[in-house]
């Protein structure tokens, strides 16, 4: 018995065009993967759901994500695209493979877009980071970075708007992964949640870095808390160097909220 005809999920014909295109939003606790991107020695999102997939479906599909989210990152509104000759109605599909992932993963969204690739016409990605001045409940520990050290909210929120613009990116990631580090944020700000008793650093742009983010946060949040003037950021931004005394915030306390596509792609949340 085929795992297809097991499940009682009926094919629906492909059309004669061998392969159908689809789209995804999926959210991830990333505690315990190596971030997003599929690798052969690690356990990565990608590399679960593809896996899982092949387990109930009996294919394989390569996963493209429009975000590449480092190790302990979260998701809300993660983006990817796959094919598969697999034709099976959507809502169907994604019941069955969300019963097999586990659950720290979750597919939200699943459609049959034929002009949609997750890579194409990104227009923002919108990432939250969270602070917790207090001892966050252990429901929310896993994604707010607790800083038990006070810091001056003005001066957090100044610093921040230095990185705000199209600029070089060098001192800010890695430093080494990529040709081109010239990066545009498009725009930061800080509002409370109080809800949580949380911080909230909403970051918006057409694409990161690795460690940007968290390295901007971390930068930021450290000038916030000693004797050092915010142009300490453009300093060190200048230097495109990434190997200077500024900290990197932790990666749980980041999450990929949404990303936004151009009016003429494919949209979703």
């Amino acid at each position: 018995m085929s795992v297809i005809t097991e499940l009682n999920l009926p094919e629906l014909p492909s059309g004669g065009s061998g392969k159908i295109s689809y789209r995804m939003t999926i959210s991830y606790d990333g505690t315990d993967y190596y971030g997003w991107q599929l690798q052969k020695r690690e356990v990565t999102v990608a590399g679960v759901l593809a896996a899982r997939f092949k387990k109930v479906f009996g294919r394989e599909i390569t996963i493209v994500g429009a975000s590449r989210t480092d190790a302990g990152v979260h998701a809300l509104g993660q983006v990817a695209s796959f094919s598969s000759d697999l034709a099976i109605e959507p809502e169907r599909l994604r019941s069955a493979w969300n019963g097999r992932l586990p659950r720290d993963i979750t597919i939200r969204n699943l459609v049959v877009d034929a002009s949609f690739y997750a890579l194409r016409s990104v227009r923002h990605k919108v990432y939250w980071y969270h602070i917790m001045p207090q001892r966050p409940l252990p429901f929310f520990a896993r994604y707010a970075l607790w800083y038990r050290f006070p810091f001056n909210e003005q001066k957090f929120h100044d610093a921040l708007q230095r990185f705000v613009g199209t600029h070089d990116f060098r001192s800010y990631c890695t430093g080494d992964d990529q040709v081109s580090t010239i990066r545009t944020v498009t725009s930061i700000h800080v509002e409370y949640v109080a809800a949580y008793g949380a911080h909230r650093v909403v970051v918006q742009g057409p694409g990161f870095l690795r460690y940007m983010i968290r390295r901007m946060v971390g930068a930021a949040l450290h000038v916030a808390t000693h004797d050092l003037p915010v142009d300490e950021i453009t300093r060190v931004l200048q230097l495109c160097d990434p190997y200077h005394a500024l900290p990197t915030a932790p990666a749980h306390g980041l999450l990929l909220r949404k990303v936004l596509y151009a009016p003429c792609a494919s949209r979703t949340e």
